[in-house]
């Protein structure tokens, strides 16, 4: 089956570079930093059964230990197999990864988590494609749902990166949440949104 086209640039990277950081394209490991410390200053990972919506290599998680924040279970889902097989490698014993694409499988998003995380996983969707995963995510998640995405043209120079404004995204995933943390402080174009249920 043919790629879609939000995996494309992933697997170009990883056919040039193979699987390491480069081919996740993060601006550098300080961008990914940045919003790794934006979900954990909005949203609790401790103890917690967490999905990881486009995992990458789990380096999420990596951060997460590092910080001596620890779930109770960890699961990873990433679309791209080396990618996928890079997390796996790592064996932490709280992981599991799953292979699989959560845009056209979104049932994959159903483990019983307590929150269900994307971190730079919306970023080369089109517009439907992003607000439907919100939607999907939003109505499975029973606890929290974080997630950030580029707010303007700043870092979205790229041709296969898209870009939404806060308010429009603010106004979508009211609904689905009883209290939403929203902060665009740490990078200039970034936004992190945490939603309680």
């Amino acid at each position: 089956m043919h790629s879609p086209s939000y995996l494309q640039p992933y697997l170009q990277a990883v056919q040039r570079h193979g699987a390491g950081f480069k081919s996740l394209l993060w601006a550098s490991p300080g961008s990914q930093a940045a919003r790794f410390d934006a979900l954990v200053a909005c949203c609790r990972f401790h103890g917690r059964v967490v999905v990881d919506a486009g995992c990458g290599r789990a380096d999420f998680l990596d951060y997460l230990l590092a910080s001596h924040v620890t779930p109770a279970q960890y699961i990873g889902i990433e679309a791209v197999e080396a990618f996928a097989e890079a997390a796996r490698q790592k064996r932490h014993p709280c992981a599991r990864i799953l292979h699989g694409d959560f845009v056209r499988r979104r049932h994959l998003l159903d483990q019983g988590a307590d929150v269900i995380v994307f971190c730079g996983s919306l970023n080369t969707l089109a517009p439907a494609e992003f607000y439907a995963t919100l939607a999907a995510a939003g109505a499975l998640a029973p606890g929290q749902l974080a997630f950030n995405f580029l707010c303007s043209h700043h870092l979205a120079a790229a041709r296969h990166l898209t870009w939404h404004r806060i308010e429009d995204v603010v106004r979508f995933v009211t609904p689905l949440s009883r209290h939403i943390i929203v902060n665009s402080r740490y990078l200039d174009g970034d936004c992190t949104i945490c939603l309680t249920r």
